[in-house]
């Protein structure tokens, strides 16, 4: 049976091991001191010692980055010479996991929020020669909870996660914003939020439902000279809101390269 360590169980590590545990029939042991609410027949432990002289085919690291490079080195004796390292750390080079475990095969994770209701989408990245059992399990493990994408390069996936890492964030502003100009409009709080996470709602799933282009699908909800047209040209009329969508993920992208 493959035995895997979990280095952390926040709020993210936490969602991602239920539905590993749930889809999955491997071994898992959480390390935190914290001692969180696990899935049942999930093990955990609150130091290194408490292993004993077990060893992991897999050590995952979901600590947060400040303090990988303090507790990783004291658990990677507890993983196989053949164990793989992976991360769902943001902020946190495969380089660096590399350099505390040369030889290793070191594979990140990047999942977004969505993940922690099954639907989310996560980019991953192997640093160096991976075995293919080793990427073929990790992405099975990522796809318990959402969709993937592979990545050549850290650049990459420093870029997926200006996209969909961060993406979330946007989509609550950009929703918070659209519900405040509801109200503007004279709806009730309550009514404003349903009448806009109807809207995104629907339209989400009509785009995920059909053949069309997103550019096909606004333009058949558009008519010449009506409401939709005016409220288009408000919007994105000379290309602002196609900037500011620009300027955002660049903005992103560009915090991740300094957090590497």
């Amino acid at each position: 049976m493959t035995k895997i360590l979990l280095l952390g169980c926040g709020n993210m590590g936490g969602a991602l091991l239920k539905a590993w545990a749930a889809n999955t029939d491997h071994e898992f042991t959480v390390a935190d001191p914290a001692r969180p609410d696990l899935p049942e027949g999930v093990s955990q432990v609150g130091s290194v010692e408490d292993l004993g002289e077990q060893l992991f085919d897999y050590l995952i690291v979901a600590l947060k980055p400040q303090l990988i490079d303090n507790v990783l080195p004291d658990y990677l004796p507890r993983l196989k010479p053949s164990g793989v390292i992976s991360s769902i750390a943001a902020g946190y080079a495969a380089a660096k996991l590399a350099e505390h475990a040369p030889g290793r095969s070191v594979i990140r994770i990047m999942p977004n929020l969505p993940a922690v209701i099954g639907k989310g989408v996560s980019g991953l990245y192997a640093h160096g020669p991976v075995p293919e059992t080793a990427s073929s399990e990790i992405e099975r493990l990522a796809l318990c909870s959402s969709d993937i994408v592979w990545v050549d390069s850290e650049d990459m996936l420093d870029r997926l996660t200006a996209v969909a890492g961060s993406g979330p964030g946007y989509v609550f502003e950009i929703l918070r914003a659209y519900v405040e100009a509801a109200e503007k409009l004279g709806f009730s709080k309550q009514d404003s939020l349903n009448l806009v996470l109807g809207t995104v709602r629907g339209t989400l799933e009509l785009a995920l439902d059909s053949d069309l282009s997103l550019e096909d699908l606004r333009k058949n909800v558009t008519s010449k000279g009506g409401t939709t047209a005016a409220g288009l040209h408000a919007l994105n009329g000379e290309e602002e809101f196609s900037a500011l969508i620009g300027r955002t993920l660049q903005a992103a992208y560009e915090r991740a390269v300094e957090l590497r």
